[in-house]
Formats: structure tokens, sequence, C-alpha cells
């Protein structure tokens, strides 16, 4: 479907908000789902996957990184351009297993899709944001527990020594809702485990088609039989974090 962009901004050095006008998307859309943009660009055959980031009315936001040829075309789009856009798409984050209260950790580009989820869930979340360096997004949200590598804002450390240093003195909470790098994904699996409390992480991995037809996306789920193979633009982005096999 067509959409006119609102504004196309930087955050941060190489990160933008993007918003865009789109009805459809924004009355159907829940936490953890994506879209997929289209370039103009004959160079650039496949789509481009996207969390939806926030939703306000009929205007839906993401929060994209140039990271190739393709973000960056994408960053250079201005306010009054249409884009071609598909969604949403995807298995987002299940909040009807927060009760009383969940714990939201995300770690830099992966902070982006916590904030609607955050919103959804209002008075109910803990929210933790890490960062290398470079803010983004913090004013966003709600009284987050910011920290960062370098020490420049925050708590200096790991987003998830943050997290432990404050299960240790609450420990109570339904759910554990993750978004990030592999490497903090693996952590909030285990410091869930170690305190018996449900995870559900959103893994972020090359797609391709974005609707399960390619199987450029496929992961590691565990199965009776050992492991098997699912899609993460169609069976996730959304996982619970005991299914899920991180590779060393």
């Amino acid at each position: 479907m067509k959409s006119s962009i609102l504004f196309n901004r930087l955050l941060a050095p190489g990160i933008y908000q993007m918003a865009f006008s789109c009805a459809d998307i924004a009355r159907s859309a829940s936490p953890g789902q994506f879209v997929h943009i289209k370039l103009n660009d004959s160079g650039h055959i496949l789509r481009r996957p996207f969390s939806i980031s926030n939703i306000i009315g009929d205007i839906v936001y993401i929060v994209y990184q140039v990271r190739g040829s393709g973000t960056l075309i994408i960053s250079r789009l201005k306010s009054g351009d249409e884009i071609d856009v598909i969604g949403p798409l995807g298995r987002g984050f299940d909040i009807s297993r927060t009760k009383n209260r969940a714990l939201i950790v995300g770690g830099g580009l992966g902070i982006a899709p916590l904030l609607y989820l955050s919103r959804m869930l209002s008075n109910k979340s803990e929210v933790f944001l890490g960062y290398k360096d470079h803010l983004f997004l913090v004013e966003e949200f709600e009284h987050p527990i910011v920290s960062t590598e370098t020490g420049i804002s925050g708590y200096r450390g790991f987003v998830t020594d943050a997290l432990k240093e404050y299960l240790e003195s609450s420990p109570m909470a339904d759910i554990i809702y993750a978004c990030g790098p592999v490497g903090m994904l693996k952590a909030v699996k285990s410091i869930s485990q170690h305190y018996g409390i449900p995870c559900q992480v959103s893994l972020e991995e090359r797609m391709g088609c974005g609707i399960g037809a390619c199987l450029v996306c496929s992961c590691k789920i565990k199965a009776e039989d050992g492991w098997h193979y699912m899609r993460v633009c169609a069976d996730g982005p959304v996982f619970m974090a005991d299914e899920v096999i991180f590779d060393d």
C-alpha cells in the first residue's frame, strides 16, 4: 500500500526515525511486528524490514540505522515522499502474559520496537535501555533505567548488569520482554532462567521476502526430537526465550 512520509529525521549518528500515515497498519499492528518497505530504486529488488517503533493514531513510526546502500536511500527520503509498504507482518509480543509487572529490556537498535510495547503496557512495566554511547528515544519512555557502556549516561556497563542488579532486590515479574543483539538476548535468557521468569525475545535476522517463503531468516528452535528451523519473519520475530537455540 502507498503511504506518505510525515518526517524522516536524524536521532543519533546514523540512526533515523521515520513517521508515515497508514491507517490500515496502525489499526491492526501489535507490539513486536514489522513492516516491509520497497525501495524506489531498480538496483534494490528486495524490500527492507523495519520494526514498528510506535503508533499514534493513524501514524506509524519506525527507527532504523543506515547500514548499507538500501537504508542510505531510505534516509534520503523527505516529508511528502510516498513509500510502498506492506504490514503489519510477523508475530509480536504476547502482552496478555503481563498481569502485574513486566520487565522490558532493549539494547542498541533493539530498543526501537519496545517503545510501542511499553506504551501498551503503560504503568505495568519497568524499562531497561542499553546503549554503547549515543542515546536515542530515551525521552519517549517513562522513567527508563539507562545503561551505557562508556558511562556517558546512567548506569555504566551492560544493560543486563542493570537488570541483574534490579532483580537482586526485586525478583518478581510476570515476564521479561527483550530485543537487541544476540549476546544481550543470550544473557537475558540466562537471567530469566535463573529467576524463573518467563521471557520473550524478538530476534533480529536478515530477511528476504518477509512472508516466510524464502527461508533466509530461519532460526533454531527446540523440538521434542532435538531442534528444527523456524522462520523469524513469519513464525516470529518474537519467540519464547527457552525455545531459542543461540549458536555459540
